[in-house]
């Protein structure tokens, strides 16, 4: 067993109090789950402070405390360590405990807006296919090889990031590919990690309800390639204009994609249609089942990776044109009459106009296009009109409705995403707040031929409404609607 003494690591320590030879049971930084013999991180949170719960902590058995200033009485037996940010030490502690398992397999971070979920899951796939142990931490599952894990956060916190990393390696991974959310970056959920690769797809407007400014969204992606060491790569989105910034001050060698010009990695898009992609990469054609501009970068992306990582090309190109599309991106229901339903996460103005894009790009317009699609409650409020604008201009029939509204109202969501719609398109507007009733409605209106988008919940099964999660799926319910041929037509 390991002192803690032992696992300081690099934690920047300003001063300590008590015997740091204890052994070390466990880590927490959840006074409910501390058991004895833990070590207690007192780390400030969105909404509340670790340091509150330090007695807490203490009277379930934790025999020391990590925080960011001494208690004004210490107690007698218990040692003390004072860092400069808990959250931080949290991760490099972690680290260590766990025998620092990201320095055992080779470990790729995926950062950006949109697309980060698709390119993880494509390379998790892609190496599993190769051959390799391969692990996988993202929005939708958990993968250690090919058995599944849930997953609860974009980024998982410290001590679950490494629990995994560990068990990846001791399952034989040679390799992990892991969505990196700005919050996990600025909430120190990564620190202690040694990532092999930093990739970056895009940044576009999101999560402004934490960051406050779309500055501080950047630097929390900029800060995830500033901590790569000089052996690892940092592969960025040219086309994208913060992919540069991500560059600036990392160590890691330098890698670039494109679609648009010059770049390390090249694709042209040849076709684009509702079969899929047809697509030149670095000088080789091929087809992809993956449809859309935002996949030929994800694709785009997963090549370039697995080149990076010494992949072979035509072995990777013919692995990545036979993958399906990824859960809830981008994948159809179509009914009996030849109505297709398009499900997708899309659930941010970039996201949304991306989809609808493609849409409109491969539709022949005589078909209708009807969108259903909602904003989540307690999240960033101004991409809520923002959403209902690009909805109304890009689609024929546009039913807003509601998504995750959380703890929020969601009329009050509604009245928001309304307050963006333009009054010679509020004619084309629907606003039904129950999302089953909604679908139901977009069913109804639509004719042989015609395409629904369903959009911003994609993968998830529930729907969160005052913190109780109620089962909702949106292919599910299109299935039904599909399969019943009473949908009454206006």
């Amino acid at each position: 067993m390991m002192t803690l003494r032992e696992i300081f690591g690099h934690t920047p320590i300003l001063g300590v109090s008590g015997n740091t030879d204890i052994p070390v049971v466990g880590l927490q930084f959840d006074s409910r789950k501390v058991k004895p013999g833990d070590t207690f991180f007192a780390v400030r949170g969105t909404t509340s402070d670790g340091h509150t719960f330090i007695d807490m902590a203490l009277e379930r058995g934790a025999v020391s405390i990590v925080c960011e200033q001494f208690p004004q009485s210490l107690m007698t037996g218990i040692t003390y360590i004072v860092t400069e940010r808990s959250s931080q030490a949290l991760g490099i502690m972690a680290s260590e405990f766990y025998g620092n398992p990201s320095e055992k397999l080779k470990l790729i971070g995926v950062t950006g807006t949109n697309g980060k979920t698709t390119t993880v899951t494509l390379l998790h796939r892609l190496f599993i296919q190769l051959g390799y142990g391969t692990g996988l931490i993202s929005t939708i599952k958990n993968y250690i090889n090919n058995a599944s894990f849930p997953s609860t956060h974009t980024t998982p916190d410290p001590l679950q990031i490494n629990e995994l990393l560990a068990f990846m390696v001791k399952q034989g991974c040679e390799y992990c590919f892991m969505e990196v959310s700005s919050h996990a970056v600025d909430q120190q959920r990564i620190a202690g990690l040694t990532f092999q690769g930093g990739i970056f797809t895009n940044l576009t407007h999101d999560h402004l309800d934490y960051h406050k400014t779309f500055d501080a969204y950047l630097q929390a992606k900029k800060t995830f390639f500033d901590s790569l060491h000089g052996d690892a790569f940092a592969l960025i989105n040219k086309d994208d204009k913060n992919g540069s910034v991500m560059l600036q001050n990392t160590n890691a060698a330098k890698f670039s994609c494109s679609l648009m010009g010059m770049a390390d990695f090249r694709c042209r898009i040849i076709e684009n249609e509702f079969q899929g992609l047809h697509l030149n990469i670095d000088g080789v054609e091929a087809w992809f089942k993956l449809i859309g501009n935002f996949n030929a970068y994800n694709i785009l992306t997963s090549y370039a990776t697995a080149m990076l990582l010494g992949q072979d090309k035509t072995e990777v190109l013919t692995l990545l044109s036979q993958m399906e599309p990824v859960d809830g991106r981008f994948n159809y229901v179509r009914s009996k009459d030849k109505i297709t339903a398009i499900v997708d996460y899309a659930h941010t103005p970039d996201a949304l106009k991306n989809v609808l894009e493609t849409i409109n790009d491969i539709r022949s317009h005589s078909e209708q296009l009807i969108t259903v699609v909602g904003a989540g409650g307690n999240r960033d409020t101004s991409k809520r009109p923002i959403m209902a604008r690009i909805a109304c201009n890009l689609s024929d029939r546009v039913i807003l409705t509601s998504d995750n509204p959380r703890f929020e109202n969601p009329e009050a969501i509604l009245a928001d995403m309304r307050g963006g719609v333009e009054m010679n398109l509020a004619k084309k507007v629907l606003v039904i707040v129950n999302r089953l009733e909604a679908i139901k409605t977009a069913c109804a209106l639509a004719k042989s031929g015609d395409i629904i988008l369903v959009a911003g919940k994609g993968h998830e099964n529930y729907q969160e409404i005052n913190g109780l999660k109620h089962h909702f799926d949106d292919k599910e319910v299109l299935r039904e609607l599909f399969e019943n041929e009473n949908i009454v037509k206006p």
